[in-house]
């Protein structure tokens, strides 16, 4: 079953099959989720049998949105469905537009609405492992530093929003 995702087509915004989405690298909707824990980041490992980016460490989870389905939803579905996460409120920090070459012939250029959701030590993660082959706690600055060390282990997209919008994203901790 073809999974059908928001995108502009001659500047409207229309509903599209996800796979020919990213073949045409066609402008879409899309959802970001980052996970803190005081100075950590919760990353996740993607699972191989992805379609793109297998393997490739990326931010806690991403996603998008379902046809007509708001990004806040969209966000706590995604917790659940990757990482096996609940009661946490993802809250709304900024949206971001980039255009990454993901392999494969795939484009991602997506209009990304990025949460941030605040969890405690007792956090259950559960990660599905159609989605998620591994997860891990990762001080920021240890993250960005890695990054920078071994870009080639990231997925494109946590690459640029460590480069391009970390102070949208993390504002809290750049302060700290």
């Amino acid at each position: 079953m073809s999974t059908l995702i928001p995108a502009w087509v001659n500047g409207t915004l229309t509903p599209m099959d996800k796979l020919e989405v990213h073949q045409r690298g066609l402008r879409h909707k899309a959802v970001s989720v980052f996970v803190l824990r005081g100075d950590e980041v919760l990353i996740q490992q993607r699972a191989m049998g992805k379609y793109h980016t297998p393997g490739l460490w990326a931010n806690t989870c991403c996603t998008h949105p379902d046809w007509n389905e708001a990004p806040q939803d969209c966000a706590v579905r995604r917790l659940q469905e990757e990482l096996g996460i609940s009661g946490l409120s993802p809250v709304f920090r900024d949206q971001v537009e980039y255009r990454a070459d993901v392999g494969g012939g795939l484009v991602e250029h997506e209009v990304v609405d990025i949460f941030v959701a605040t969890a405690g030590k007792s956090l259950r993660i559960t990660p599905n492992p159609d989605e998620v082959m591994d997860t891990r706690w990762v001080d920021f600055y240890d993250l960005t530093a890695e990054v920078a060390r071994h870009p080639e282990r990231f997925t494109p997209w946590l690459r640029i929003y460590l480069d391009k919008h970390k102070d949208q994203i993390f504002g809290a901790l750049m302060r700290a």
